[in-house]
């Protein structure tokens, strides 16, 4: 008896083990736990250990940092939402896409900046004693949890800002008409209407700026911060002690895990139904005209933050860069922008490639299998880059003493083929959305005239889809290829012998107090950062349309 196996199942199986290789970091962080190996029960005594020492200290400076950082991106965030979406003033449409210019900024390169300008030796500080005739300090050091969260507010506001605009945007202005007409002066308005609207966006933006400062590396590590992150390298490379990395990995994932859940539970609570009346009310609905000195409260409130985040950075960087042109590294500068255009070409190529194969399959099938291997392929960009590095590292260091012959460390660390793996990991779920959301606008019609007619899948894929796709891959290759010249945790351990990229060599070259030199490399980031900045403010603007 001859048992025939569909291709169907051979497919989704196929894509289950795609996705169980990009989540396979994920597990061994998890299976760190299970009694196996050499490091046989030593999981709970190592936990017990730490939360007698480091643990305490790791998880205060964490919980403190974040606290601080929601209160900050919360606030910058939705005023300036408010803002720009309730109030009509001159300049409007300027400031909405220049609220947006610190996502091009990494977190890191703000700090860098920051400590060069306001450090004890800075140009500040130094023009201030000289001036005034003062001895010692002028500022305060910047280099602590208090620095970090200011650092942290005014490079992650956006993601707050954007969302909160888009809800605001979508439902509030004609509601707001609405009470105006029955009286309600604009604080009560604002109370009992804007406020409440905005409430899950606010909740979304803040769970999804509070991933990026757990994931980071560069600013706890610069500014000698004992954060869950931090903990993990030193744990790492410092001690290595492999287990003890994996279990301050396992709370990180935790946290993460946590974050995760509140943004995904805000985003449904977003997506309520708005009435066709509502939204044709919303064109007829004004907003508030503002005059006299209430037009510069709204500039200011809203200058500021683009100042702190995105303008005073880059003057900052410009300074030392313009006073040893000739000096800097040119030629070398180029062997690391051509590494990093190469690490990110090749991820987008293939993140851009199963981001559509997975969500290619969703499309066309309706198994529960497919489905949820493209749903926890969209869950790697929560994954922090730390995590990734040491479930990737575990097993290679189980491997190469379990079988020395294979070289599977060579492979991993000596080669792209570790990097690569761990940007796919993180950024595939970038390529994903941007592939889902494109073929959100595809009618089903289409794939059924087309089976009409008697095209494959394939056939289907490359004829009727690709043409009317190509806008959303390009965005998703732009997306991943910005995402990968900016991370620096997963690379500054994975990347290849000589191999640095402009993120490794800026926290490098910051690391030694050379920021002067290091304003290059950064810089460069800053201008790559702003490609997918112009092209967010883009759509918005032909979206509000």
């Amino acid at each position: 008896m001859h048992t025939t196996i569909s291709p169907s199942f051979l497919s989704r199986w196929m894509l289950l083990l795609l996705v169980s290789a990009l989540m396979a970091p994920v597990l061994t962080v998890l299976g760190s736990w299970l009694p196996v190996g050499e490091g046989a029960g030593q999981a709970m005594d190592i936990l017990r250990e730490m939360a007698g020492t480091v643990l305490p200290d790791y998880l205060w400076t964490t919980l403190l940092l974040c606290v601080l950082v929601t209160l900050g991106v919360a606030l910058v965030g939705l005023s300036t939402a408010l803002a720009v979406t309730l109030f009509d003033f001159p300049g409007r449409r300027v400031l909405e896409w220049a609220l947006l210019l610190p996502l091009a900024m990494p977190a890191y390169v703000v700090a860098y900046a920051y400590t060069d300008f306001l450090q004890f030796s800075g140009p500040l500080q130094t023009g201030l004693r000289a001036a005034f005739g003062l001895q010692g300090r002028v500022f305060p050091e910047v280099r602590n949890v208090a620095g970090a969260a200011w650092v942290f507010t005014f490079a992650l506001y956006p993601y707050v800002y954007l969302l909160a605009r888009t809800a605001l945007g979508e439902r509030t202005v004609h509601l707001m008409e609405a009470a105006r007409l029955m009286g309600a002066p604009l604080g009560r308005r604002m109370r009992a209407v804007a406020l409440p609207l905005a409430r899950p966006a606010v909740a979304a933006g803040v769970a999804l700026a509070l991933m990026e400062t757990l994931a980071d590396f560069g600013v706890s590590s610069y500014f000698g911060i004992q954060t869950f992150t931090a903990g993990i390298y030193k744990a790492w490379l410092s001690m290595d002690n492999r287990i003890a990395a994996a279990q301050l990995a396992t709370v990180l994932l935790v946290l993460v895990a946590i974050l995760l859940g509140l943004e995904r539970r805000a985003q449904r609570r977003m997506r309520f139904a708005v009435t066709k009346g509502a939204r044709a009310g919303s064109a007829d609905a004004q907003a508030v005209r503002l005059q006299g000195g209430q037009v510069g409260w709204v500039w200011l409130l809203c200058l500021l933050p683009v100042a702190m985040g995105f303008v005073l950075p880059v003057l900052f960087m410009l300074r030392p860069l313009t006073a040893d042109w000739a000096g800097l590294p040119w030629q070398r500068f180029g062997e690391w922008a051509w590494n990093s255009v190469r690490l990110g070409a090749i991820t987008a190529a293939l993140a851009v490639g199963v981001a559509l194969l997975l969500a290619f399959s969703v499309r066309r099938s309706a198994h529960r299998l497919v489905r949820a291997a493209a749903q926890l392929a969209s869950l790697g960009y929560a994954v922090p880059g730390a995590v990734v590095v040491v479930g990737l590292l575990l097993p290679v260091g189980w491997l190469q003493a379990w079988a020395p012959d294979w070289q599977v460390g060579y492979w991993v660390t000596a080669t792209a083929v570790g990097i690569v793996w761990a940007y796919l990991v993180r950024f595939c779920a970038v390529a994903l959305q941007s592939l889902q959301s494109g073929y959100a606008r595809l009618p089903v019609s289409l794939d059924d005239s087309a089976r009409m007619l008697g095209a494959s899948g394939a056939q289907t894929l490359v004829r009727v889809h690709w043409p009317l796709l190509r806008r959303s891959v390009a965005a998703a290759a732009l997306l991943v290829f910005v995402d990968v010249m900016k991370e620096l945790p997963a690379t500054l351990v994975l990347r290849p012998f000589n191999s640095d990229t402009l993120a490794v060599v800026a926290y490098q070259l910051a690391r030694d107090e050379r920021l002067g030199e290091a304003a290059l490399p950064c810089l460069a980031l800053v201008l790559v950062g702003l490609i997918p900045v112009i092209l967010l403010s883009r759509t918005l603007r032909g979206a509000g349309r």
